[in-house]
């Protein structure tokens, strides 16, 4: 596993992106090239196209067992168990520095390829935006798709924890943070750091204190979490429910407005134990930034269809995920809203790149 440990700019960067993100999170998008040379450019139609002619891959740029993994896990299941994809649809993880390794190699290398498609989230512009260790790549190098569901940071311990809720865990972490290893799926400064700072921040607790230690992506961190190398873990909840509904973990607060549903129902939010943290995950789907005509008007259509599909509703509710659809022209819309926002908070605060 690779690990890094928190610096003391970082965190002063961790308490920016709470402070920007703490009302909404943020993410970035993708597009995919046309396999043959002027197919696009050509105009040819809708009719004519026989895009995909050949395997397609989804990309989780993470490890397994995370929120990015279980998401192209279950767009590309229900693109097969729904027959809206003939082709075979494969699922690769690559992780590395929350997303920005792969970001780097598919936004010079892969930009014209129509056959491999990302799923991202807040990361895509929180690495692009912060000022230390920020990725020069951002959902401008990529082609939105669509924006499928929305998720919600959450907190937890192991089994055997000696805590049961928040507020117990935020009273030993305010009295002394060096005792308490939290641990993330992110780099510091990004999406689960931030998740696993909010309440303490919103608590009272100095950020820059906190014991952070980040994973390559939601599955290593919760091995961490399991194995004992850890005491707390901050992520998206949905990547939670398995190990929830397995008694492996306790969940100790949703950073929602509202209770969640399936496994969740009896977790109280953060905002029930008097911490009045909220942080919403958005997951989209991408494809390369040179992508051809005939594939994005494939992809407008058949992920429309997928988020209408009856295979999909039991997806999000297997994963405790809530639909949240946008189509690939609102989805870039609304990224950009976001990167101004962010953008304007981070350089307010002096922490923009």
């Amino acid at each position: 596993m690779k690990l890094k440990t928190l610096s003391a700019h970082s965190w002063k960067m961790a308490l920016a992106g709470v402070l920007a993100l703490s009302l909404t999170a943020c993410g970035a998008g993708g597009s995919a090239p046309n396999a043959k040379e002027g197919g696009a450019a050509s105009g040819s139609s809708a009719s004519a196209s026989k895009y995909p002619e050949k395997p397609l891959s989804i990309v989780a740029p993470s490890g397994a067992g995370g929120g990015w993994d279980l998401t192209a896990r279950a767009i590309a299941k229900t693109l097969s168990d729904a027959k809206l994809v003939e082709k075979p649809v494969t699922v690769e993880n690559k992780p590395g520095g929350g997303g920005a390794v792969f970001m780097a190699e598919y936004a010079t290398k892969d930009k014209k390829d129509d056959y491999k498609l990302f799923v991202s989230s807040p990361p895509i512009l929180i690495n692009n935006l912060k000022k230390e260790g920020n990725s020069p790549y951002g959902y401008k190098d990529s082609t939105p798709l669509a924006q499928l569901t929305k998720d919600y940071g959450a907190i937890a311990v192991s089994a055997n924890s000696k805590y049961n809720d928040l507020k117990s865990l935020l009273n030993d972490l305010k009295a002394d943070p060096s005792k308490i290893t939290v641990a993330g799926g992110s780099a510091p400064g990004s999406m689960d750091h931030l998740v696993a700072i909010l309440p303490a921040y919103k608590f009272g607790v100095d950020p820059k204190k906190v014991k952070y230690v980040s994973y390559d992506g939601g599955g290593e961190a919760l091995t961490a979490l399991l194995g004992g190398n850890a005491d707390v873990i901050g992520t998206d909840a949905s990547s939670l429910d398995q190990y929830l509904k397995a008694g492996k973990i306790k969940v100790l607060g949703i950073a929602a407005p509202q209770r969640l549903s399936g496994s969740m129902k009896d977790v109280p939010t953060m905002k029930e134990q008097g911490v009045d943290a909220e942080f919403l995950i958005w997951r989209g789907i991408f494809g390369p930034k040179e992508m051809s005509a005939d594939a994005k008007k494939f992809w407008d259509g058949t992920l429309k269809k997928l988020s209408e599909s009856e295979q999909w509703k039991k997806e999000l509710q297997t994963n405790n995920w809530e639909s949240d659809y946008k189509s690939g022209a609102d989805f870039q819309t609304y990224l950009g809203q976001q990167e101004t926002l962010i953008k304007d908070m981070l350089t307010a605060l002096g922490m923009q790149k």
